[in-house]
């Protein structure tokens, strides 16, 4: 979405996304040039969902200096002839409505908008090689692809659908196709449609008929596809053709991100393993404990509500939206307090798109031609639409759709939680009176939110809501200025708070354990992570659940720092206050990195999700513990594993603070 930058205020309001980049542009002659770093920009932004490049604006701790670019309109002539040639990149992205030059303080700026580039230009790429010239745009900065990527985007580009590739004939019917699956689904293609003429055929007929297997006309190759094999197939045969496959359902017993479940359906040797029969168990679980109204419809009982419709989208649109050569399963989860759904891949249109629906690009055009025959899932992009009012048909909080990566993923979170609680709306009254309900639908979810949850920012923001993330950078300030909210930090670390309300920075937080006994609160605490819908259904974390006899100071028993206002977990601060039992234990899981200075990266990941579980540890004791230095433990490590929510923070309103406290969320089979 292409907006006007008008003044400095439109770049402090964009500032708190990731996706906008400043830069100078004197050249080395100081008359204008672009900067070289531009290009890696470029194409981490159009591989991506998009973003801006400002350039004439020395942007530094918040402060927005205009400098100004030379020969405005020669640097953008520059820009347009660069983009056009195929030996500098590879696709023009850009219409000359995407840069804006505009005056700011008096200095002239060029403001770049780089839209997402669609499927069919990705890899967006330097030079004439995708392989080590395409980025994406990653933990905030521009990151150069590794080949994998590389071709998975190329895939992607070539192949409008992932699963009518025709296996060798090393795969058979016979052999590796689940007959009892294909039978069940004959029965419901017979009950959705007692008439069609797909009824009439042998098993194996019909499993062609339906893209189980296919001829290429183009080579004359025939046998069963990819679809027929993840739909249909036994296990090995599913593995063999999709390494990279699993499937994965969990219920779990409390609202928290947390590691324990109390049932789960995973490939364990006692079913086929195929998506077919995934569906089928885990749509049975998902509605087990939903309420059915008494309805008639043309004289029968309606067996189902939207609700129940907005499941069945969102199970069948995990399945036939995964990209089955990522190295991530589909995860559904279930818990009290919401119903998680991540696959593997980003959606192939950009999010606000497959929100409004109307616009359809599947990836797995076969598996969602099985679906529909037996009347499940929706054509032309309708599907996501049924979702959203599904949920919004019984008041609960709109539903969160998002992408994460490395590695790719889709996430939706279906909250089952009122939108806006009685008991918050009773205190928002209280506190604005009727200047509430005079606020939009947006507007007031954000002030919930923040009551709710303490605090807000532009990510959780945007995880609220259907609209750009322009429009979410807009409502923050908005809402600041007619004093429903409180700003808190700068930038990317800016937090919003109701008035009167403020969050202690951890110093504040340390100094105030360190002057006070708090061992009455201990006596019997069990620890425990609260709820919080923003932490993420996919993420876990082991929980420690033993109850601590309370020592007569701030510490327990094993030397960890404890305040239950403050921490969910106990707190390692200094290795030296542990007691030698928990020091040695921990000093095992970091046997690795202690041992040897170089390890790979899933080698040193390990060792940290293992020190941290059960409670938060400080990157200082972290340092000690792994013998390394602390801030490359923070730069290589640390900040990838949070963005990947690998790990959890302390002081998640205070992401970079030097005394943040980090706990693992690592999920563990």
């Amino acid at each position: 979405m292409n907006i006007a930058i008008e003044d400095i205020l439109d770049l402090k309001t964009l500032v708190e996304s990731d996706q906008v980049e400043f830069k100078l542009a004197g050249g080395k002659d100081g008359k204008g040039a672009l900067p070289k770093d531009f290009w890696s920009s470029y194409s981490a932004m159009a591989n991506g969902r998009g973003g801006w490049v400002i350039l004439g604006v020395l942007e530094k701790h918040g402060e927005f200096t205009p400098v100004g670019v030379s020969e405005p309109e020669k640097l953008k002539t520059d820009l347009f002839n660069q983009l056009n040639d195929r030996d500098k990149v590879s696709s023009n992205v850009i219409s000359n409505q995407d840069v804006q030059h505009v005056m700011l303080q008096d200095k002239p700026v060029l403001a770049v908008h780089v839209p997402p580039a669609s499927r069919k230009q990705k890899p967006v790429h330097l030079k004439k090689t995708p392989f080590g010239n395409t980025y994406l745009r990653i933990h905030e900065g521009d990151r150069r692809c590794d080949d994998e990527t590389v071709k998975r985007m190329l895939a992607e580009q070539l192949y409008d659908s992932r699963d009518n590739e025709v296996l060798s004939d090393h795969y058979s019917f016979a052999d590796d196709i689940s007959i009892d699956s294909l039978k069940t689904y004959r029965n419901l293609l017979a009950a959705h449609s007692p008439q069609h003429p797909y009824l009439e055929y042998e098993l194996f007929e019909l499993f062609k008929k339906i893209g189980g297997w296919r001829k290429d006309r183009e080579t004359g190759k025939q046998g069963i596809t990819i679809a027929g094999i993840l739909m249909f197939g036994n296990w090995e045969a599913i593995t063999a053709a999709a390494p990279n496959y699993f499937v994965d359902y969990q219920e779990r017993p409390e609202a928290k991100t947390e590691l324990r479940w109390i049932d789960r359906v995973c490939p364990d040797g006692t079913w086929s393993g195929n998506l077919f029969d995934f569906y089928r168990k885990v749509y049975q679980k998902l509605t087990a404990e939903l309420k059915v109204p008494f309805t008639l419809e043309q004289g029968q009982r309606k067996a189902d509500t939207p609700v129940h419709t907005a499941l069945r989208e969102a199970l069948v649109n995990c399945i036939v939206h995964a990209d089955f050569t990522e190295r991530v399963s589909i995860l559904v989860v279930k818990r009290p307090d919401m119903f998680g759904f991540r696959n593997p891949g980003l959606m192939r249109i950009p999010l606000e798109e497959v929100i409004a629906g109307g616009t359809s690009d599947c990836r797995n055009r076969l598996l969602h031609q099985m679906f529909l025959l037996i009347g499940l899932g929706e054509r032309a992009g309708s599907g996501m639409p049924k979702i959203f009012s599904g949920w919004k048909s019984v008041n609960w909080r709109t539903p969160k759709l998002w992408e994460k990566m490395p590695p790719a993923q889709t996430l939706l979170e279906l909250s089952t939680a009122s939108l806006i609680p009685n008991d918050i709306r009773k205190l928002l009254h209280q506190q604005f009176g009727e200047s509430f309900n005079r606020l939009d639908d947006f507007e007031q979810l954000i002030v919930t939110t923040a009551a709710v949850e303490g605090w807000i920012n532009h990510e959780r923001a945007c995880q609220l809501t259907t609209r750009h993330s322009r429009e979410v950078t807009l409502a923050l300030p908005r809402l600041e200025a007619k004093g429903f909210l409180v700003s808190n930090g700068e930038q990317k670390q800016k937090t919003y708070t109701l008035p009167g309300v403020t969050l202690p920075t951890p110093d504040e937080v340390f100094a105030s354990i360190s002057t006070r006994n708090i061992a009455s609160s201990l006596e019997t605490s069990t620890y425990s992570k609260p709820s919080s819908t923003h932490n993420g259904f996919n993420s876990t974390y082991n929980e420690e659940s033993s109850k601590h006899s309370a020592p007569p100071s701030n510490r327990d028993n094993h030397g960890r720092l404890i305040a239950l206002e403050h921490f969910d977990l106990p707190f390692i601060d200094r290795v030296e206050e542990l007691s030698s039992s928990l020091r040695e234990e921990l000093m095992a899981f970091a046997q690795a990195p202690r041992k040897k200075k170089r390890l790979r990266k899933e080698q040193m990941t390990s060792a940290i999700a293992n020190v941290c579980q059960g409670h938060y540890v400080s990157a200082a004791a972290l340092a000690v513990i792994l013998d390394r230095d602390q801030q490359s433990i923070r730069q290589q490590y640390l900040k990838a594993m949070v963005d990947n929510e690998q790990l959890g923070l302390a002081f998640p309103q205070y992401k970079n603070h030097p005394r943040q406290g980090y706990t693992s969320l690592v999920q563990e089979d």
